[in-house]
C-alpha cells in the first residue's frame, strides 16, 4: 500500500483542509499508532491508526454535494450559539463527516458545497486557481454602471487591493431605490462582497451566490440539495 504525507491523510479524511492539518500536526494534535507526531513530512498509509486530537480519524468514501444554503444558516459544522449550521441538514441523510468549502455568511443565500475531500477543498479555495464565483445583490440606491468602476479595477480591502471583479447592473427601482447587480469574484475573503459594496458607497441589502466555476442553483430551491455527478467531480479538479 502506497505512503501519503501525513497531512494528506488527514485531509483525505475529511477532517479539515490539507493546510491546517499541517497546523493540527505541529501543534501536537495527531498521533500515529499511538505516537505523537509534531513533525511535518513524514508519511504513513490508511492502514496505520491516526488520531487527531484523539479521536481516530474516518477513512469514509469520498461525498460531493452542491447545497443551496438557505439565509440564517451558519456555514460551519457546529455553532457555540446552537444556531442551524448547514451540515444539520445531512445529519440523518449521509453517514461521512463533511464540511463546507468556504463559507457564505449568516444572512446570505445561495451555492454551496460540501465534502470530505480535503484535495478537493484546498483546490477550490487556493486563490492561485482564480475559481470564479458569481453573486447577484439587491443594494440600496440606484446604482449606476460609473459608480462600479472601481471594482472593476480593484480597491482595497482588508489592508490588501482586490482583483479586478466583473459587474453587471440588473435592474433598478426608482420608487424603492433598489438595485440589483450580478458580481464575479474569485477571491474569497470575508465579508468581502458586502465590504466592496460598501466601499462604492450600496449598502448590500440581500445577497445570494448564485454559481461556483461552472455549478449552478438550476433546479434547486432555497434548502435542496443535490450529489455532484462523477463528471462534474473530474471537471471541477481541472478548474
Amino acid at each position: 500500500m502506497s505512503q501519503e504525507r501525513l497531512q494528506k491523510l488527514i485531509a483525505n479524511a475529511g477532517v479539515t483542509s490539507r493546510r491546517k492539518a499541517e497546523d493540527l500536526i505541529t501543534q501536537g494534535r495527531v498521533r500515529v499508532n499511538g505516537r505523537l507526531i509534531t513533525e511535518l513530512g513524514q508519511k504513513f498509509t490508511n492502514q496505520d491508526h491516526i488520531e487527531v486530537d484523539g479521536v481516530p480519524i474516518d477513512r469514509d468514501p469520498k461525498v460531493y454535494i452542491l447545497f443551496y444554503k438557505p439565509r440564517g444558516v451558519i456555514s460551519a459544522v457546529s455553532d457555540d450559539k446552537n444556531r442551524k449550521v448547514v451540515t444539520d441538514f445531512f445529519t440523518d441523510i449521509i453517514d461521512a463527516r463533511i464540511y463546507p468549502v468556504g463559507r457564505l455568511d449568516y444572512d446570505t443565500s445561495g451555492l454551496l458545497l460540501l465534502t470530505n475531500d480535503g484535495d478537493l477543498t484546498n483546490h477550490l479555495t487556493h486563490p492561485r486557481n482564480q475559481i470564479e464565483k458569481v453573486y447577484v445583490a439587491k443594494l440600496s440606491g440606484i446604482v449606476q454602471s460609473k459608480d462600479l468602476e472601481a471594482l472593476r479595477h480593484g480597491i482595497k480591502l482588508q489592508n490588501r487591493i482586490t482583483a479586478p471583479a466583473k459587474t453587471q447592473i440588473l435592474s433598478v427601482d426608482r420608487r424603492r431605490q433598489i438595485s440589483i447587480v450580478r458580481l464575479t469574484i474569485h477571491e474569497g475573503m470575508n465579508h468581502q462582497v458586502k465590504e466592496m459594496f460598501n466601499k462604492v458607497g450600496y449598502p448590500v441589502v440581500k445577497l445570494k451566490r448564485e454559481r461556483v466555476g461552472f455549478l449552478t442553483l438550476q433546479g434547486l430551491n432555497s434548502g435542496d440539495w443535490r450529489f455532484l455527478q462523477h463528471e462534474e467531480v473530474s471537471a471541477l479538479k481541472k478548474l
